[in-house]
């Protein structure tokens, strides 16, 4: 019996006899991420990096100088995982800090969930100059909804194979590891007792959002449902959907086809700025 089947087993067990216990136990391996080390392709981005320490204990990557663009990875994620999509932004002129999340590489903490992730983005934000743009990868994706609505303030934003609705992720995670129902139910709302906001309202369907964007996702992502990214394009009107046929969950973040949608939505948030910039000069 492999180790998989085997905590199925012993959940759906469990999860009858002591629902309460099951679900403790299967909220603490929930929120609590291992760290994985980058990959070889991925250190020599590291290498040209400079670290940063925000106010609040935050750790980030640093590279290059102009516009600030702010990028959150994902679950047991790193920035070097934007590793392509650094270098293009940049070659294009940016100046670009990627997060390491709470309780992931050097930031502080020892459990995360996509609340303290929309926070992380706040208090990066805080220390930032104004952003042009905000890119986010899974969680991180759903982690840069969320602090929109939180007060975050960026002039274009853009999610790659994020969840529209935070339940669904839950779901699936019980499912997956076999609480049965009545476990299920309170995992649920232990999850929402720690991020001390329900998780009905973390979901796309309740947001107002009013920026430009983009939303990524390949069609054999085998973590989030590529349904999830009809679902956060249909609530945002600005925002432009870019279907990958294949890629799974983190080969988007190298695909030439996202770096050039990413590059291009920037630009296009550039130049109402100019056109402004240019009746004012011309006003005076």
């Amino acid at each position: 019996m492999s180790n998989m089947n085997w905590v199925r087993g012993f959940n759906a067990t469990v999860g009858r006899l002591a629902p309460d216990w099951a679900a403790s136990r299967m909220q603490r391996v929930f929120l609590s991420p291992n760290e994985m080390p980058p990959r070889e392709w991925e250190l020599p981005l590291l290498a040209d990096a400079e670290r940063i320490t925000l106010r609040f204990g935050l750790s980030a990557l640093r590279w290059g100088q102009g516009p600030a663009v702010l990028l959150l990875h994902g679950w047991e994620g790193r920035p070097t995982q934007f590793a392509h999509l650094v270098r293009a932004l940049v070659r294009a002129g940016y100046g670009v800090v990627a997060l390491d999340g709470p309780a992931h590489g050097r930031s502080p903490g020892y459990e995360a969930n996509v609340v303290l992730f929309a926070r992380a983005l706040l208090e990066a934000a805080s220390e930032l100059p104004p952003l042009r743009a905000v890119i986010g990868h899974s969680m991180g994706g759903a982690a840069a909804l969320l602090a929109t609505q939180l007060g975050l303030r960026t002039e274009a934003l853009v999610t790659i194979a994020a969840p529209a609705r935070i339940l669904g992720a839950l779901r699936r995670f019980a499912h997956f590891v076999g609480l049965p129902r009545q476990a299920r139910a309170r995992f649920v709302s232990r999850i929402e007792q720690t991020a001390g906001m329900p998780v009905a309202l973390v979901d796309v369907a309740h947001y107002r959002l009013d920026m430009p964007g983009l939303v990524v996702h390949a069609q054999d992502d085998g973590m989030v449902p590529a349904a999830e990214a009809q679902s956060i394009h249909a609530v945002w009107p600005g925002s432009q959907l870019l279907n990958l046929a294949s890629g799974g969950h983190s080969k988007p973040l190298a695909d030439p086809r996202v770096v050039e949608a990413v590059l291009e939505l920037l630009d296009s948030v550039a130049e109402p700025r100019l056109d402004r910039l240019e009746s004012v000069a011309l006003a005076s």
